[in-house]
């Protein structure tokens, strides 16, 4: 009942096992209430202007329900994953003022993307009791909060499936993802019965089941927020491959999303969460190859097949919901922003940014070679036959002058001169230098490196190493490696060979 490929990652759902009359065996598939039937609610009439969504940037949209105000997914202020991803649109100049104001926020997961440390810094230093709600994930949302210096004194895991009352007539309920439960999770909203339904990232939502003819339905649909392929080479990772395949894929999502669409028949779908570009001048190669799926191509493929009503958003526009479950023709129904506002942006502040990362590369813990066993016995992943060699780099993925090369054997967490003689698979990993120092010395993530760009990668035989992949990316340790203690011990040891 195991996927084979990528190996030791998923299970196929298991079938109840149950015997008919005749002896003979029956299969049966398990087919659980929907949850966001408990306590069903019939749609009362919007007034105009009731209900209103105004999308700011990326995943971040803002919500009027009556007197109540909700926000998705506030990413609002530099960049995403160490400092490969940069916001697409400029959102409105009043975010700060607007997020100030909002009775709660809904955080979907721990991508950056999608919990901004940056914007939820100049949030708290305004109003750090902001009400905001997470699932009840494997890895929590939160993990790192401690670390981020964000001052956030009001958050709130909240179990799946399971209505949270707002007020008498706003409620909302945050499912998790079937492919990737520890970490990833969408949310229903509802106001006087009527449904916004917001799947965000989730690769299969609440394990495919839905609900169906929401009154808004928004999604991502971009594709191009992996590494994969850009970032390898060696092998069959030709330019010519990796455009093509990059082309399928975008085609892929495109018709899934469509589908998935036509499947549900919300009243009006948004396709969000997709407008980021790399924009940082190390990055023009992936800028370049990474192309994305369109919003518009999106709307049109839903048109042909459906009556589905479809919105791509721009910062600052505003659907009445109201408005359009009564007409969706009526010109009021979207109020895009003024005339000559600002959409895209043109610049970026990367200094202070990446001035942050590049304090890692002076530490003092990489003037001891030992740092390398201290990590990777910290991050706890061995027993699995993989040899990587890790390389620091600079911007252009050329070694580092005085930066470590260095090979770790995951079979026993060694770290040998030369690659072993048994039979093993091999990774080449060359990552640049300040932001592999800054998540070796914080603890962070991988996904910084790999969703990042930030790496450069060969392998082989070309396989998907998911066991190694996953720990690094989800399951780390919650707190970072002691290295107060670390840089304790080495003065210690220095202080009695002195001594002898």
């Amino acid at each position: 009942m195991k996927y084979i490929n990528p190996p030791g990652s998923f299970c196929q759902d298991e079938l109840v096992v149950e015997k008919d009359k005749e002896n003979g065996l029956l299969l049966l598939e398990l087919n659980p209430p929907n949850p966001w039937d408990s306590d069903p609610r019939s749609p009362e009439d919007l007034a105009f202007g009731e209900v209103q969504v105004t999308y700011l940037t990326h995943a971040c949209m803002d919500l009027k329900l009556g007197d109540k105000r909700v926000v998705f997914d506030p990413w609002l202020i530099g960049p995403a994953f160490a400092r490969g991803w940069w916001l697409l649109h400029e959102p409105p100049s009043d975010w700060l003022e607007r997020l100030c104001q909002v009775d709660l926020i809904y955080i979907s997961h721990m991508h950056s993307d999608h919990l901004s440390y940056p914007t939820l810094k100049k949030l708290a230093e305004r109003r750090s009791n902001i009400p905001i709600y997470v699932g009840n994930t494997e890895r929590p949302v939160f993990w790192n909060l401690n670390r981020s210096g964000v001052q956030l004194t009001n958050i709130h895991v909240v179990p799946f499936g399971i209505w949270q009352q707002v007020d008498r007539n706003l409620r909302f309920m945050i499912l998790m993802d079937g492919v990737h439960p520890e970490m990833d999770t969408c949310i229903i909203v509802e106001y006087k019965g009527h449904k916004i339904l917001n799947t965000v990232d989730c690769t299969r939502p609440n394990g495919g089941r839905l609900p169906m003819k929401v009154d808004l339905m928004m999604s991502d649909f971009a594709g191009g927020a992996s590494g994969f392929p850009m970032t390898f080479s060696g092998g069959k990772f030709t330019e010519e491959w990796k455009a093509q395949f990059i082309k399928t894929e975008r085609k892929k999502l495109l018709n899934y999303k469509a589908r998935l669409v036509k499947d549900l028949q919300p009243r009006i779908y948004c396709p969000f969460a997709g407008y980021f570009v790399e924009s940082h001048p190390s990055d023009k190669y992936i800028k370049e190859t990474n192309i994305k799926n369109d919003p518009d191509e999106l709307n049109n493929l839903i048109k042909k097949n459906s009556d589905v009503v479809t919105w791509t958003p721009r910062p600052g526009a505003t659907l009445d919901l109201g408005r359009m479950l009564k007409d969706p023709t009526d010109s009021k129904g979207i109020i895009e922003p003024p005339e000559g506002t600002k959409i895209y942006k043109d610049s970026w502040d990367f200094g202070p940014y990446l001035k942050i990362l590049n304090a890692a590369v002076g530490d003092e813990i990489f003037l001891h070679a030992s740092w390398i066993k201290e990590y990777f016995t910290w991050a706890g992943f061995k027993d699995y036959n993989l040899v990587v060699r890790m390389i620091e780099t600079d911007e252009d993925f050329n070694p580092f002058p005085g930066g470590y090369d260095y090979l770790v054997d995951f079979l026993d967490l060694s770290f040998p001169k030369e690659r072993p003689s048994r039979e093993h698979p091999y990774e080449e990993i060359r990552s640049r230098v300040d932001v592999i120092r800054h998540v070796v010395k914080n603890g962070l993530l991988w996904d910084d490196l790999y969703i990042g760009f930030q790496t450069r990668l060969q392998r082989d035989p070309d396989i998907y190493h998911h066991l190694f992949w996953n720990h690094f990316q989800i399951k780390l340790p919650l707190t970072p490696p002691n290295w107060k203690s670390f840089l304790t011990c080495y003065e210690q040891s220095r202080a009695e060979i002195s001594q002898g």
